[in-house]
């Protein structure tokens, strides 16, 4: 997450600064502590989230599993469209985002089938790299809605277009492709945060609003309780078509997902409401979210196939399960891991890329070794 590389072509999981993004007085320059500091807190909701996933037949951990997916990735997509506004798809910017999301997905890909070969004994399904594993769907997401800012941008309705697209698609079966279920679904908040400017940043440190954020998320809190008790989880997901459930692919689904949109956005609003505008101990962690996403996927697919889930039980395994997601949040912002994860968060594979300025240089020079057009040369005198 350091190089100019990661910075300038990645969010979400990643740092990308835009130039609005303006840090207070006393912050590292060109970064706004507020946008850092929530990045960690969701990276580490994350991270818990997943871990907590096998346990989720328990009560009170159905419970925190269902809150966490009401807004986690969303409002991580949001802060994404955000840092993403001045992506223009020039050849550089696109070079940049091949490096930084297209060749780490490549790598984990790669790592995932691996590690799924050994466990279960043999080849997956399919070995299509099309078909992300598990985690990976973010990288494509980002990929693809990143190339799509510049149409964005020239829209006049731009959010409730990206609204109507993503209600439509999930009546439709998009299979696993791509994960275009996902890619579309989510679509409206980062569109949302394309929207976004700084100005609006500044509502939420209004008194009322904070107050009204706290009432969000505890009131969210305690509809997670009967919402896990009869809910299909899979309204969480954003990824599988309504046509799949047991009710009308439109009405209700179509308004239990208008539901769940304004549901998100609302606890989005309330994260950030709540989240420290100055730098805090947790803050240069923010930077580091790619490393985080990337490597807990790598960790928690290992740690699922250990005996963890079946010696542990109750509240003791929800209390111990969450202190290993949040230490493993941490330990993936070590300087050393991160020194070891570099080749793959942040791979530098330019030999594969033709350079622009010897190709300008090889086809000038036959020019230049012509010496000089008569016809084009100034007439003396």
């Amino acid at each position: 997450m350091t190089s100019t590389t990661a910075r300038s072509a990645t969010d979400g999981p990643e740092k990308t600064v835009h130039p609005e993004t303006k840090a207070p007085s006393g912050d590292a320059p060109g970064r706004d502590a507020r946008l850092d500091n929530a990045k960690f807190i969701l990276i580490a909701l994350v991270v818990v989230g997943h871990a907590i996933e096998p346990l989720t037949d328990y009560g009170p951990a159905g419970a925190l599993y269902y809150w966490i997916y009401f807004f986690h990735m969303p409002a991580f997509i949001m802060i994404s469209g955000y840092l993403s506004r001045s992506f223009d798809a020039s050849s550089n910017r696109v070079e940049k985002l091949v490096l930084s999301l297209a060749v780490p997905y490549l790598i984990f890909w790669t790592i995932h089938q691996a590690i799924y070969t050994v466990d279960r004994g043999g080849l997956p399904d399919t070995l299509s790299v099309l078909k992300p594993t598990w985690t990976l769907w973010f990288l494509v997401a980002l990929f693809l809605w990143r190339l799509s800012v510049p149409v964005w941008n020239r829209l006049r309705w731009p959010v409730a277009i990206a609204i109507v697209i993503s209600l439509f698609a999930a009546t439709a079966d998009l299979g696993s492709t791509l994960s275009m279920g996902r890619v579309l679904s989510f679509l409206p908040f980062f569109v949302l945060g394309l929207s976004l400017r700084r100005e609006h940043f500044a509502h939420l440190d209004r008194l009322w609003v904070r107050i009204a954020s706290v009432v969000v998320m505890v009131a969210t809190a305690v509809l997670a309780v009967p919402i896990s008790e009869h809910l299909s989880r899979d309204w969480l997901f954003w990824r599988d078509s309504l046509t799949d459930r047991d009710i009308d692919p439109l009405l209700p689904s179509i308004g239990i997902r208008l539901a769940f949109m304004g549901l998100a956005l609302a606890m989005t609003v309330a994260v950030l409401a709540l989240t420290p505008k100055r730098r805090t101990w947790f803050t240069s962690l923010g930077a580091y979210t790619l490393f985080i996403y990337l490597g807990h996927s790598v960790v928690l697919i290992v740690f699922k196939a250990s005996p963890w889930y079946d010696v542990l039980t109750g509240p003791v395994a929800l209390a111990a399960t969450i202190a290993l997601g949040v230490g493993l949040t941490f330990l993936l912002c070590a300087p050393w891991v991160r020194a070891c994860m570099k080749w793959a968060v942040e791979p530098q594979p330019t030999w594969f890329l033709r350079r622009e300025d010897r190709e300008v240089q090889g086809k000038r020079t036959p020019e230049r070794e012509k010496g000089p057009d008569p016809a084009k040369t100034p007439s003396q005198g």
